[in-house]
């Protein structure tokens, strides 16, 4: 039997997957899909596929995967995405199937316990309070049981622990052979690993990060699979334009020079005035980050600035002379003592590289890429990226016969997928569009009000406020607010929680900054009456069935910011090609998005729900009618009272059920 027919009889009903699971069915467009990527695999070609939700795109694309025995790598968007397919999917799948492949996980350096590290961080590292210190004890207990040394087997370690980059390695200062852990080193454990693998599930970071670097192992993995396999794969471009680059951050050198510090002291105390020399490097990084904020005063979201608004400026040429001479300083006192630890070597070698990066960063940037600075509370970087990552796939795809498959719930809004492919170099893939199996007409309603304040105008955060809280009145919650900035996240959140508290609703508003996305969606999932106001972060990855999540909030229409350093360059891009800007980027882009935030709405066939887009020019300007048919096909309401009346009435329905 061919491989195509393997697939149809395995997902059909009677089939491999029906006789393992009794709540599988079969679907039309899952069975599309998987025999298009069977016969991608066969031929070994290019594959595009837009799945929207409910198709089963994850059983879609690993059933062939499976069943071709072919090597593969498999490549998704997040470390916890990776985890859902090699701890719950994969096994599942192999089970049903019957097929003999050994499955590996690789994840970052960032994601392993290092035991060097972590031996330094004991004896040496002074720790800010009391929660550092109880993280730290939790992971040496751990240390002693943990067979493959990934962090995420600790239940409730917060990713932003400052920790985190204490115990385990980066490329910069990773001993290699030289370690006296090397022999027990997790890093290497995950690649040897990975190199016997038959799938070997990574993420998109990582494959970029080694593209850029050969520092994860899948450069040596790469030219051996056969089938490579891109989930998620409109996060692909993002990931690839922020690891293709060159970047200079401040919290790389605050690192260095901690790293100095603790080495310093704890193997040639006395040797080298290593406080000096530490604190000369993190005082270079401070005063640049106060360069780059210029008079912008405190900075609490992610900003981005144009490179000619710093570059200039005799302040932020100084602050970059400065880091330079700090690291070469930090250079010579390393080189004296380089013969008596490793770890000197290694970092003489980092400051060599910051000191090159703050030296390249002065001068004048590639013409081929774009350059431009990140802001933080935290920290500022300086990045020299390529526009996007059509060049560095193409080369890898020509680098090496095999089939390449791209699929994701959102990937452009025409038959051809532009959004995507253009920006890719897939002009040349298939193209395949799947909608969802589920029944939108009768089961979702979207409201778009014509008369409405228009976004930018003051009164816009508050109307949007006063119709999501008349929504999540009449569903007692149950609620998602998604607003396209974090000043209306900060203004829609502060304004609902006044109204619900001052009347009495027991509506609870949840905001995103109060803690971890992790544990918000947990309090929005075990209270009956919440609502949650997410920015970007919330607009995917977000799953919510059922009666939990009734109604979706779109602040404004999710147009990429004019005055981005990337979008300015993109558009300059094409303007210079002869094309139109405005319908080739600005729609195509929120399409996109919109495409996304409205997913979180329908996540079942039993799911029913009201979107609502607080944008009056999707219903009044001619672009709006592309941004309606790029959304699944819910029945349109134009009057809010009917909006009202539907979310009313499943409010009813619930409480009955």
């Amino acid at each position: 039997m061919s491989l195509e027919g393997e697939v149809v009889a395995a997902l059909s009903d009677g089939g491999a997957l029906a006789v393992a699971d009794p709540n599988h069915t079969e679907r039309v467009e899952q069975i599309e899909m998987a025999r298009a990527v069977a016969a991608a695999i066969d031929a070994r070609s290019a594959l595009v596929v837009e799945a929207g939700t409910g198709v089963g795109k994850t059983y879609a694309y690993l059933v062939p995967a499976l069943l071709s025995g072919a090597r593969t790598l498999l490549s998704t968007a997040t470390k916890t995405l990776q985890d859902q397919l090699f701890l719950r999917d994969l096994p599942r799948l192999r089970a049903a199937l019957g097929v003999p492949v050994t499955v590996a996980l690789l994840k970052g350096r960032g994601s392993y316990l290092c035991s060097h590290r972590l031996g330094l961080a004991r004896s040496e590292v002074q720790l800010p309070d009391r929660f550092a210190v109880r993280a730290l004890a939790r992971i040496e207990a751990w240390a002693q049981t943990t067979v493959s040394g990934d962090l995420a087997e600790l239940e409730g370690l917060d990713e932003r622990s400052i920790i985190i980059p204490l115990v385990t390695s980066s490329r910069e200062n990773c001993l290699g052979s030289e370690c006296p852990e090397a022999r027990q080193c997790h890093v290497n454990k995950a690649r040897r690993e990975a190199m016997a693998a038959d799938l070997v599930v990574v993420n998109h970071h990582l494959f970029f990060a080694d593209m850029a670097l050969r520092d994860s192992g899948v450069a040596e993995l790469l030219p051996s699979v056969e089938v490579a396999i891109f989930d998620e794969a409109h996060q692909l471009g993002e990931a690839g334009v922020q690891f293709l680059g060159t970047v200079l951050g401040t919290s790389q050198l605050i690192d260095f020079a901690r790293d100095t510090l603790a080495a310093g002291l704890q193997q040639a105390r006395g040797l080298v005035a290593w406080p000096e020399v530490a604190v000369a490097c993190d005082k270079s990084a401070r005063d640049l980050r106060i360069a780059t904020s210029g008079r912008l005063g405190e900075v609490r979201a992610n900003l981005k600035l144009r490179w000619s608004e710093r570059s200039g400026e005799t302040e932020f040429a100084a602050a970059l002379s400065a880091v330079e001479a700090a690291c070469l300083a930090a250079r010579e006192a390393l080189d004296t003592v380089s013969e008596l630890a490793p770890d000197f070597v290694r970092l003489a070698e980092r400051a060599a590289r910051l000191a090159a990066l703050a030296r390249q960063f002065a001068g004048p940037p590639d013409d081929s890429k774009i350059r431009w600075i990140d802001i933080s509370a935290h920290q500022a970087r300086l990045v020299e990226s390529p526009l996007d990552i059509r060049q560095a796939l193409r080369e890898q795809m020509l680098a090496a016969p095999k089939a390449w498959i791209f699929t994701s719930a959102t990937l452009g809004d025409d038959d051809r997928l532009s959004w995507f492919t253009e920006s890719s170099g897939l002009d040349d893939a298939r193209a395949l569009r799947l909608g969802s199996p589920f029944d939108y007409r009768r089961h979702a309603r979207i409201f778009v009000p014509r008369v409405f304040p228009k976004p930018g105008d003051a009164p816009h955060p508050r109307a949007v406020a006063e119709l999501a809280g008349r929504c999540a009145r009449a569903l007692g919650g149950r609620t998602f607010v998604l607003t396209t900035t974090l000043r209306s996240l900060q203004s829609v959140g502060a304004q609902l929680r006044d109204e619900f508290a001052a009347e009495g609703a027991g509506i609870e508003v949840l905001v995103q900054g109060q803690g971890p996305k992790r544990q918000l969606m947990q309090r929005f999932l075990s209270s009956a009456h919440a609502v949650l106001v997410g920015s970007q972060s919330f607009w995917e990855g977000v799953d919510v069935p059922g009666d939990a999540l009734q109604c979706v909030v779109i602040d404004k229409l999710p147009f990429p910011p004019p005055k981005d350093p990337l979008v300015e360059a993109r558009v300059r891009r094409l303007e210079s090609e002869g094309r139109n800007p405005f319908a080739d980027y600005f729609v195509a882009e929120a399409a996109i998005s919109l495409k996304q935030g409205a997913g979180r709405l329908i996540r079942s066939e039993s799911d029913r729900g009201l979107l609502v887009v607080c944008d009056p020019r999707m219903a009044s300007m001619s672009y709006g009618r592309r941004l309606f048919a790029a959304l699944p096909p819910m029945t349109r309401i134009d009057d809010e009272s009917e909006a009202i009346a539907w979310l009313g009435g499943l409010a009813a329905a619930a409480l009955i059920a």
